[in-house]
């Protein structure tokens, strides 16, 4: 899937068109037999509901990446079933609205929205885990800081696959090889996202935020990436700040490796030990 997607994230390229050959190339990404969707509305938003084998332990929230630009549930239901079936819970992915049409803060709206959703259903926010990939990772962190700020109810873990924490991009790793990610596309997709606001918001950059308080937090991402620095820098400032934090760097591998669970055994591995994550801090 890396040589599919990898020409398609170019700036040159216009958005919708983008958004057509990314959800062709992750058709490659499919998730385990047993897994079932249901697309529902939860909190006003557009929602898939995953469940694979009887999931009853928890909730995750799951937030798709996608730069802000695309991405959807459909496009994630490969890592969402994997997940769903390591971590036994049910995920919930809301389909939020993208940028440039819909820039900050409406993505973060849209996830707060559904996280409400749930606690007004009878859930227990220690029953409910965030989980994301890149953009959605980022995106997991600063909805658990406005949480936090507004002295709500937060969830019980949080797990972060190759998170997008710092859209001013100046810390990049640079690699050897990226088989995935531009910088180019990372830098217009930031200010598409961004709008009239800065980009240092700790809203928006979640690495420049206060991470305190902060519920246990697993980080997974591949040492051939240019956002390796972006997750180095999350884990040394959340340990620093009193977070239980674990990071997992997995050599040679890319951004979001764990798209290909089905057909890679480390990114199998990688999602069984995020589901062990999980459901080590669901209550009960």
């Amino acid at each position: 899937m890396n040589r599919l997607v990898r020409p398609i994230l170019h700036p040159s390229l216009p958005v919708n068109l983008q958004r057509t050959l990314v959800a062709q190339a992750f058709r490659s990404s499919t998730p385990p037999r047993g897994c079932s969707f249901t697309e529902e509305t939860l909190g006003g938003m557009p929602i898939t509901r995953a469940n694979c084998g009887g999931n009853n332990k928890g909730v995750i929230l799951y937030l798709h990446g996608g730069g802000f630009i695309f991405g959807s549930p459909t496009t994630h239901r490969g890592i969402i079933g994997h997940l769903a079936k390591t971590s036994g819970c049910q995920v919930i992915a809301p389909d939020y609205r993208l940028a440039p049409e819909h820039p900050f803060p409406a993505a973060l709206e849209d996830a707060e929205a559904v996280y409400q959703a749930l606690l007004d259903d009878g859930v227990q926010a220690s029953q409910i885990a965030l989980a994301g990939d890149s953009a959605g990772g980022g995106l997991c962190l600063s909805l658990a800081l406005k949480l936090r700020d507004g002295k709500r109810p937060l969830p019980s873990s949080i797990t972060v696959f190759s998170p997008l924490v710092d859209l001013t991009h100046e810390q990049m790793h640079v690699p050897e090889t990226e088989p995935v990610l531009q910088v180019r596309w990372l830098e217009r997709n930031a200010h598409y996202y961004g709008g009239q606001e800065p980009l240092t918001n700790p809203l928006i950059s979640p690495i420049f935020g206060d991470l305190s308080g902060l519920p246990p937090l697993l980080i997974q991402v591949g040492s051939e990436e240019v956002l390796l620095n972006d997750s180095e820098r999350l884990a040394n400032k959340a340990k620093r700040q009193d977070v239980q934090t674990t990071l997992e760097v997995f050599n040679s591998l890319w951004h979001v490796f764990q798209f290909h669970a089905g057909q890679l055994a480390r990114a199998k591995a990688a999602l069984q030990g995020a589901g062990a994550h999980i459901k080590r801090h669901l209550a009960g």
